[in-house]
């Protein structure tokens, strides 16, 4: 998906090189590399650092692009084109800044741009560089959306909106959630959330926003939660006590408010995505 940037500074070491000896004379050992093409090919086959060409550095990607390298080509068709950029970058970022709370190498990652009657989410080994699983179905809020099916619109960090919070999560423990769909109760397993984006989720703890299995979630509808990015009952006793105490969960959306002001986003963008209403 992207293009690579080593490559395009070993062709043009190779390129300089050879361009300095047209019109060289030749000489009997004329298939011998003279000392800057040889400077030239031991930085590109070996990475040498201590020719004369070694001022010229190959850049180094980050974490987050050898992840997105990985694993931006076998993903779904996301909302937005940052969307994994965003997520993989404020993991890092997050894991940088506080490398005593990430003790999983999980992230739990929700496409929100994406209608509810779509696959959204997905769980990937962030060492690894590998998909646990996914796409799969996951609620949003019914605040966030006046219809049940389609894209969510309203996104909120206050206690009883019922809506989606966008931004990253540091997995806590599980537990045994309750939940109540149709009049009837049901039991799922629960991952408590800590939302670690100011002012976009984090009262996400306070509210009682954690992710959880729900049977209104199937594989093929997602249904509506009070805030929860729920799943089906089997993929979350599966998949939430593998994020417990030390996963990341992030979840995004295209939207103009959060994606300007999110302190793990690596690009904050002044006007990306839609103005949705945010409260």
């Amino acid at each position: 998906m992207y293009m690579k940037r080593e490559n395009i500074v070993k062709n043009a070491l190779l390129g300089l090189t050879a361009a300095a000896f047209v019109g060289a004379p030749l000489s009997p050992r004329h298939n011998v590399n003279g000392p800057i093409l040889a400077a030239a090919v031991s930085i590109v086959n070996a990475g040498d650092t201590t020719g004369p060409l070694a001022m010229i550095a190959v850049p180094k990607k980050s974490d987050a692009d050898v992840a997105l390298d990985a694993l931006g080509n076998i993903t779904a068709s996301l909302s937005d084109p940052r969307a994994l950029s965003d997520a993989f970058h404020g993991y890092f970022a997050y894991k940088t800044a506080h490398p005593d709370d990430i003790k999983k190498p999980f992230l739990y990652f929700v496409d929100y741009g994406l209608s509810s009657t779509k696959p959204r989410g997905y769980v990937f080994d962030m060492v690894a560089k590998t998909i646990v699983d996914g796409p799969f179905m996951v609620a949003q809020g019914r605040g966030s959306s006046p219809n049940k099916d389609g894209v969510p619109t309203i996104f909120s960090n206050q206690s009883g909106s019922a809506a989606t919070s966008l931004g990253l999560y540091v997995a806590r423990e599980v537990y045994s959630f309750t939940g109540h769909t149709g009049g009837q109760a049901y039991s799922s397993v629960g991952l408590r959330l800590d939302g670690k984006s100011p002012g976009f989720n984090d009262k996400a703890f306070g509210r009682g926003v954690v992710a959880h299995g729900a049977p209104y979630v199937t594989a093929t509808r997602a249904g509506r939660s009070e805030g929860c990015p729920a799943l089906e009952p089997a993929r979350a006793q599966r998949l939430l006590p593998m994020l417990a105490n030390g996963g990341v969960v992030f979840l995004f959306a295209p939207h103009a408010a959060w994606l300007a002001s999110d302190p793990w986003l690596s690009n904050p963008a002044n006007a990306s995505g839609s103005a949705v209403a945010l409260n």
